[in-house]
């Protein structure tokens, strides 16, 4: 049954040619009426991660395809995230070989397509690219025209956009004070100054002075990020950071831990954890702070 809703959400509809009153009105009741859409399929991501300020740092994915042939897909891009075609910039048209063809942009045709210098793809930034498909027969399809049920229905592993960041190099010592920019824990407001503690080890920072904020609760555990030198990754394994009267808990919001990004190049601190407390899940909460 999966099989036939799924292809039953492609069809596209195709104008009647008739105009007797004796034809049925409804073109939808034959189905000699209907042809099958087209869409991407994600295959492997090969890399999401542009390295910050090198024009060639590429960033690239392989797809595949489920119905009608294609012939070409056109990337375009945005800076964070915008489904609204009228906001995107065309990059380049890519020949569509079939499954495995990849879809690779450089830093630089990034930052051609947004009118900005390589140097403007700032570290902790990201991009999403906008697959759109033409057909053989010159049809279209595009994350706008597609329906969201397909387009965000993981059961599909459709794949009308994708996403790469701008990262650096992790390069220690980083320490001192740090102004927050967003706090969803709500330990600290925008604006306050916060330290930021290097090590224990060789790419890792504490954090236990900023969770938990000694005016309201007590540490436990130390809120360790290890971080990956070569893009400035950041995880952070589970850990009871803190006792505010009940015991809170963070841990890398995404798989493996991941928690975002610790960029040394920018002094920029982004990261996302989900929280427990007193046992209860609380649910992702993001950090962002940026050097003084």
């Amino acid at each position: 049954m999966k099989k036939i809703s799924l292809i039953l959400s492609l069809f596209v509809l195709l104008f009647a040619s008739s105009c007797k009153k004796t034809d049925n009105p409804n073109p939808l009741s034959d189905v000699k009426n209907l042809s099958v859409g087209s869409y991407l399929t994600l295959v492997e991501n090969v890399n999401l991660n542009f390295e910050y300020n090198n024009p060639a740092s590429t960033a690239s994915i392989k797809v595949g395809k489920y119905g009608s042939p294609i012939s070409k897909v056109v990337i375009y891009v945005v800076e964070g995230a915008n489904s609204d075609p009228a906001a995107w910039h065309q990059i380049k048209e890519v020949n569509f070989t079939g499954d495995g063809t990849v879809l690779a942009v450089t830093s630089q045709e990034v930052a051609t397509a947004l009118s900005v210098n390589v140097s403007d793809l700032a570290a902790g930034n990201f991009y999403t690219f906008y697959n759109k498909i033409i057909t053989t027969d010159g049809r279209t399809f595009d994350i706008s025209n597609a329906g969201n049920a397909l387009a965000t229905n993981s059961n599909y592993n459709a794949c009308f956009q994708w996403q790469a960041y701008i990262t650096c190099p992790f390069v220690a010592p980083v320490g001192g004070n740090f102004q927050v920019v967003q706090d969803d824990w709500v330990d600290w407001y925008p604006g306050d100054v916060v330290n930021i503690i290097d090590g224990p080890g060789a790419n890792q920072i504490d954090l236990s002075d900023v969770w938990p904020n000694a005016a309201i609760g007590n540490i436990v555990d130390h809120l360790v990020v290890n971080i990956d030198p070569a893009t400035g990754t950041a995880t952070v394994p589970f850990v009871t950071f803190g006792d505010y009267g009940a015991l809170a808990t963070a841990q890398g919001a995404f798989d493996n831990d991941v928690a975002g990004y610790v960029f040394s190049c920018t002094g920029y601190v982004t990261l996302t954890m989900k929280i427990t407390y007193n046992g209860v899940a609380q649910g992702n909460f993001k950090l962002i702070l940026q050097k003084l």
